[in-house]
This record gives C-alpha cells, structure tokens and sequence, in this order.
C-alpha cells in the first residue's frame, strides 16, 4: 500500500465537492490523502464556499492526513500544481493520524472523509466526532466492497442512538453516507 496509487473514482470526487459545497463546508477533515486528488476537490470547495460567503469570518481549511511520507511529498506537488486557492486551504498532518488528530482540530468540523485503511476508519471517526457539527456529514469509500474491514465502523454509526443517520450511495464499491444529528 505504500507505493499504490489510491484515490477516489471521479465520480465520487465530483460528488464529495457538490456534496462540501452544499454543506456549505469550511472545515473538513480527510483521513487517508495518498496521492492528494480527492484532497484538490474538497480544497476546491473550501475555497468556493469561502468566497461565495465574503463577509463569513475565519479561514476555511482541509485538514489532510498521510501516514506514508513519499505519498505526502507528491499531494504537496499535486496541490502545488493547482495554485494558491487549493494550497493555501490544506493543512497536511503527516504521520499516525491517532497522533495528528489528537490535538488543533478546529472547533467545528462540516464534514469527515474517511478513505483511509479500514481498520483506521472507526478510530478516526471516534477522534473527529466530538467537533463534528450538527448536520456534518461523514462519507466513507467502499464500504460495499471492503465491507468486512468496515464492520465495525458501519455497526457505530448505524447503531439506535448513535446519533447518525446512514445509508450506502451506489457508486462503484459503496460509499457510505452518514448524517451526524445527535439528540440535542
């Protein structure tokens, strides 16, 4: 895995940027950048919603997280290549992501990517949830077809209580989408 290219089809990154733009997100997190394409839609959201939204204050960003150093120097490269209204928006965390995430996470995060190693995806889930916003979305790829890996995460947040409501889009491998609205 540390060489392999990974990254959303485009269809779905074309539907996590309409999806970010319609949550009207400033703030997301990725967990699992690879290569930093899907990273490129989100940032180009970010900045979209940002600009749609002049007289909002703060600053929008994408918390992007890589474990794989080589990986993290070519999304620096990719982001490079898009200019300054995709980079200047990603706050690359390279390392263990229990690590990274432990601390500066804004106060209030719209939305969690989750395309990541699937044992990782629960962990994280459970690191970002406190931040999460009323109505934030948490999208995870292929859950259809790592299921098995994605057990454990698709029992949380499928759970009475849980505080998500959920249900698998039919893209290619199943992508997972789950509405954090808990009980007030």
């Amino acid at each position: 895995m540390r060489d392999k290219f990974i990254a959303l089809e485009q269809d779905k990154c074309h539907f996590i940027y309409q999806l970010a733009r319609t949550l009207n997100a400033t703030s997301i997190v990725e967990a699992g950048t690879s290569y930093g394409v899907s990273t490129i839609y989100l940032a180009l959201a970010v900045a979209d919603n940002l600009a749609a939204a002049p007289a909002a204050s703060g600053k929008g960003t994408v918390i992007a997280t890589e474990y794989e150093p080589a990986k993290a120097e070519q999304a620096r490269k990719h982001w490079a290549e898009c200019g300054e209204a995709v980079s200047s928006v990603i706050d690359l965390r390279e390392g263990d992501l229990r690590e990274t995430l432990k601390t500066d996470l804004p106060e209030r995060v719209d939305m969690l990517l989750l395309d990541i190693w699937t044992p990782m995806a629960l962990p994280t889930l459970k690191l970002v949830q406190p931040k999460l916003r009323y109505g934030a979305v948490v999208v995870a790829d292929n859950t259809l077809s790592s299921a098995e890996g994605y057990k454990d995460l698709l029992e949380y947040v499928r759970a009475p209580g849980s505080g998500f409501s959920t249900l698998t889009l039919p893209y290619k491998g199943g992508l997972e989408m789950s509405v954090y609205l808990p009980r007030q």
